[in-house]
């Protein structure tokens, strides 16, 4: 897939493109935004033309479907997520402090890319073929190579056994804390917070998250059994 650029998509109503093919990078990204705010099913091939400012039937021309077209927008934003993860696998760091570093990343692309948590949340809600397609192909890969570090702690008894589901849902959930500005400000975050603050506030909060997983190990608690189970 091209690499991604910082152009910034326009709002809906927005003048076509200029004649010619469009610019592959701003036809993704235009293509996120849709299906981020509509929902796949609410996406329809018009709407979806309309936006990008290309004719009807662009997206079959070139991507055969929309569904081929999701699939190029989420691999396009996933795996620039991917490459951005793979210096944190290198990097010379224990099992807590790959944890927090992995941990802390994801809040912060959370910060940089809110329209692609917003597509993650409503596609978790409900059974189909997108999230079969989300799970074996990034959420599997990835929860495949922190689990190592996870047992180590646990067997270190650094870190409470927690089955894998709750662990997922432990870290992702958290993060509606920083796409979910409408709530926030009315919790009190301010309306003229800086691209600075939110990282600021996703730092703190991958502090509380990983902290909290490893509470029970500091304390020399008794945990549960890794499965969950008493």
């Amino acid at each position: 897939m091209p690499e991604r650029v910082g152009s910034t998509p326009r709002r809906p109503g927005r003048p076509a493109l200029d004649a010619g093919v469009p610019d592959e990078s701003v036809v993704l990204a235009r293509g996120l935004e849709a299906f981020a705010e509509l929902g796949y099913d609410r996406a329809s091939a018009r709407e979806l033309a309309r936006r990008l400012g290309v004719s009807h039937n662009f997206i079959n021309d070139r991507y055969g479907s929309k569904a081929k077209f999701w699939y190029a927008v989420v691999d396009w934003a996933l795996e620039a997520h991917q490459r951005d993860r793979l210096p944190l696998r290198e990097a010379d760091f224990d099992e807590e402090q790959y944890l927090r570093a992995v941990i802390t990343h994801f809040y912060r692309r959370t910060v940089d890319t809110p329209l692609l948590g917003r597509l993650l949340a409503d596609e978790f809600s409900r059974e189909s073929e997108r999230v079969d397609y989300l799970y074996e192909r990034y959420i599997k890969p990835e929860l495949d190579a922190l689990s190592p570090s996870i047992d180590r702690l646990v067997a270190a008894k650094r870190m409470a056994p927690v089955s894998m589901d709750v662990f997922f849902f432990a870290v992702i959930g958290p993060a509606s804390a920083l796409v979910q500005n409408p709530l926030a400000h009315r919790l009190g975050r301010p309306e003229t917070e800086t691209h600075r603050d939110l990282v600021h506030t996703a730092e703190q909060l991958a502090t509380l998250i990983v902290d909290g997983l490893l509470a029970t190990g500091r304390s020399g608690g008794d945990p549960a059994h890794r499965d969950g189970r008493p």
